[in-house]
């Protein structure tokens, strides 16, 4: 006859297998990309305490200098601090683009909660015209709408928040649709819990996750669209700093002032590539704990 004590290995091999994966921890890149970004909005912030410089102010006397000690990253054809400007810009630009992406969360929660959670006609119409605009190109839909809305920091935050709504929501619609036909939702409709209560405080909630995900990713693609729209005119008004407007700025000195196009060009990178990094760890991590 078997012992019990026999039998103890196998039960631990048991649960062993049947044991949760353990939680990962987040990587040396995810802290630094989130450093990167606590960086940059403590510059739209607070710039004044990390530059005593004004951004506006010129001196024609020390115009076009290489970055040294006194200008860590140069200066510009008309003597301003490009750090300074640098600084200043980013308040611009991340409020434009946080802007842009509440705008497109948003909107596109809502059609996405509501063709996935409704169905019939109502989606299908709704995801024609999803699949529509995610048919076009996301600049020309965002150069499109700010022809139409007007220049400004404002209508460009509009403009690219309105081109990321079609992505938003076939997000969310997907996430609705494993969540509608989950155990617990049939529970509440049987209760006879009005549907929009449902929606709102049930499947909502748990249809979230990935929006918020795909809201990390979007403020990376955000700070490009920004930028761009800015670099060809449409955005902050000069002399005021923008990113996307210094880039602009200094591409009629390229051969003879690097610095004027390639520093503010390798913040906006190393801010997109910050926010791709934490995109994908919170996507991977999701996924680990799912």
């Amino acid at each position: 006859m078997t012992s019990q004590i026999d039998t103890l290995p196998d039960v631990a091999t048991e649960r062993a297998g049947t044991a949760r994966p353990r939680r990962r921890r987040f990587g040396a890149g995810f802290w630094i990309a989130a450093a990167v970004i606590t960086l940059f909005v403590c510059w739209a912030l607070f710039p004044s305490v990390f530059t005593g410089h004004d951004p506006i102010a010129s001196a024609p006397a020390q115009r076009l200098q290489g970055p040294s000690a006194a200008h860590p990253f140069g200066t510009d054809q008309l003597g301003r601090d490009m750090y300074a400007r640098v600084v200043h810009g980013a308040g611009a630009s991340i409020r434009a683009t946080v802007v842009a992406v509440l705008v497109g969360m948003t909107v596109g929660t809502f059609v996405g909660l509501v063709s996935g959670f409704v169905g019939g006609w109502l989606d299908a119409v709704l995801m024609r015209v999803i699949d529509v605009l995610l048919s076009i190109p996301g600049l020309l839909i965002s150069l499109t709408v700010v022809t139409a809305l007007g220049f400004g920091v404002v209508k460009v935050a509009l403009a690219v928040g309105v081109a990321a709504i079609a992505g938003f929501a076939r997000v969310m619609r997907s996430e609705v649709l494993r969540v509608r036909t989950s155990a617990f939702v049939d529970a509440a409709v049987a209760c006879g819990v009005r549907r929009r209560t449902i929606a709102l405080r049930t499947v909502l909630p748990h249809a979230i996750g990935s929006v918020l995900v795909l809201a990390a990713l979007e403020f990376g693609t955000a700070i490009l669209a920004v930028s761009a729209l800015s670099f060809l005119g449409f955005g902050a008004v000069p002399p005021n700093p923008e990113w996307g407007l210094l880039v602009a700025d200094g591409r009629s000195h390229l051969a003879g002032a690097w610095w004027l196009t390639t520093i503010p060009g390798l913040v906006i990178a190393l801010a997109v590539a910050s926010t791709n990094v934490i995109s994908r760890t919170l996507k991977e991590r999701g996924e680990v704990l799912a």
